[in-house]
């Protein structure tokens, strides 16, 4: 480099969840500390989400709530639900300072209601906390870990992740960070023994290059507003109709670390939502693909279910109800065939002669008895189908809402450090967030709350790691 337009001792390229973390982190640590954010303001994805976040391991919430839960009851969950690739060392750490985070968050000044949810719901719609977000509750996972509720909602009505990123936002200000908001960040500025030492940026018509003394952490989100990315890497993805995430969520962030020597993985899995409940009562239907039969246990967590119908039922599948059930609710899904017995909801379906027949009574001889011999649905949401008339509700990802975001990123150790397919890590080069193949590496063992959970935990450890790493020799 010939010259730095500026220089700073951290840049964080992202003011979502992660690069909000990883400012406020390293400004208190007394870094020099500069956020580059491609939006008018800040807010990413976390600020359009449900603020739902994961905690665990015993907070004050939990406790006052009545519920004992424990590191190693969370870490066990975690590891299960992170899939059999995640890193433990990623997951301990995330579970034995989540206490300690939580308390972090609240100290921003985000209010958390003392109050649990015990309806099966997204989210709490109302300003509760707590509230089961995930599969722990339910089979194989309940097997695994002591089940404890760590879904935690900031006390707002609706949808919180707006009022988390204000707070955040805040924070971040009043912690010192430098913002250049409307700047797009291009790519890394490496020296010829590979550190990295800047950033190149578009700002106001203008090229800007931007020295880092001591480090560049990547925050920029996922790809899944990247179309050719998604086809190339996670094509199944491409027939959910509902993006989960920001305009900023291009890959950009992904394709400047992989460009500096990055390891890009895990590209091909990401999370996808068709949220068939609430009611909660929709538990108790029995979920059938194409040919007429259970694919997964109705009482798991939409992701997983949702995963099982995109990846293993050509994203075809349907709820099928009966008047007990569907009578006393507001389904969210529109009618794809009502009839007054299985024979005919079968062939109205045109599902192979016998099968969803076959899969139906099958269903109610073992639910008459409280048993689910093949997927496990808890005993307190089985019972037959049996009051006419018979509803499927469309599930498919043709007729119903999708929603996805991807998981994969660039892999990171739990220092926040990014590495190398070698393994190897790129000297003053850090990454949090959506920008990363993170904690959670598979979409059917997903919990709501786990990617804020992620991102806020990860992107604190990158700001203070940057901030303490030793400032490095700009040229020019």
């Amino acid at each position: 480099m010939s010259r730095w337009d500026r220089v700073h001792d951290v840049v964080v390229v992202g003011h979502g969840g992660a690069g909000a973390a990883a400012a406020i982190e390293a400004s208190r640590a007394g870094a020099d500390t500069l956020v580059l954010e491609r939006a008018s303001r800040g807010g990413g994805t976390t600020a359009l989400s449900t603020g739902v976040m994961y905690f665990g391991g015993g907070t004050r919430i939990q406790k006052a709530c009545g519920f004992d839960d424990s590191v190693e009851a969370m870490t066990a969950h975690v590891q299960q639900a992170a899939g059999s690739q995640a890193d433990p060392e990623k997951v301990r750490l995330f579970c034995e300072r989540s206490v300690e985070h939580f308390e972090w968050i609240a100290s921003l000044g985000v209010d958390f209601k003392e109050t649990y949810v015990a309806e099966k719901t997204t989210h709490p719609f109302e300003d509760d906390c707590l509230f089961y977000s995930g599969n722990e509750e339910v089979w194989p996972f309940v097997e695994n870990a002591a089940p404890a509720p760590r879904g935690h909602k900031p006390a707002r009505p609706g949808e919180a992740g707006g009022y988390l990123m204000e707070q955040m936002l805040r924070a971040s200000d009043e912690a010192g960070a430098a913002v250049l908001n409307d700047c797009m960040a291009l790519r890394l500025v490496q020296r010829a023994d590979g550190r990295v030492v800047g950033v190149e940026a578009q700002h106001e018509g203008a090229t800007l290059r931007i020295g880092a003394r001591r480090g560049v952490i990547l925050c920029a989100g996922g790809f899944i507003e990247n179309e050719a990315m998604v086809a190339e890497h996670a094509p199944e993805l491409a027939q959910c109709n509902w993006k989960a995430s920001s305009p900023g969520d291009d890959g950009r962030g992904i394709q400047m670390g992989a460009g500096a020597g990055a390891n890009a993985t895990n590209l091909h899995e990401g999370l996808v939502l068709n949220a068939w409940y609430p009611p909660a009562s929709h538990q108790k239907g029995v979920l059938v693909d194409a040919q007429g039969q259970r694919f997964v246990n109705e009482d798991a967590y939409i992701g997983r279910t949702s995963d099982a119908i995109v990846h293993r039922c050509g994203g075809r599948a349907w709820l099928v109800v009966d008047d007990a059930i569907y009578g006393k609710t507001q389904a969210m899904h529109r009618i794809a065939a009502v009839e007054e017995t299985f024979e005919d909801l079968e062939r109205a379906l045109e599902m192979p002669e016998g099968e969803l027949v076959h899969t139906l009574e099958r269903y109610n001889a073992d639910a008459s008895k409280g048993v689910d011999p093949l997927f496990h649905k808890a005993p307190a949401h089985l019972r037959p189908l049996s009051e006419a008339p018979f509803a499927a509700l469309d599930c498919t990802t043709t007729g119903s809402i999708f929603g996805v975001f991807t998981l994969g990123g660039l892999a990171i150790r739990a220092s926040a450090e990014v590495l190398t397919p070698e393994g190897e890590t790129i000297p003053g080069l850090y990454a949090a967030g959506r920008n990363t193949a993170g904690l959670c590496l598979e979409g059917r063992g997903y919990a709501s709350g786990l990617s804020i959970g992620d991102a806020t935990f990860f992107g604190r450890v990158a700001g203070r790691n940057a901030a303490a790493a030793p400032p490095a020799e700009l040229e020019g």
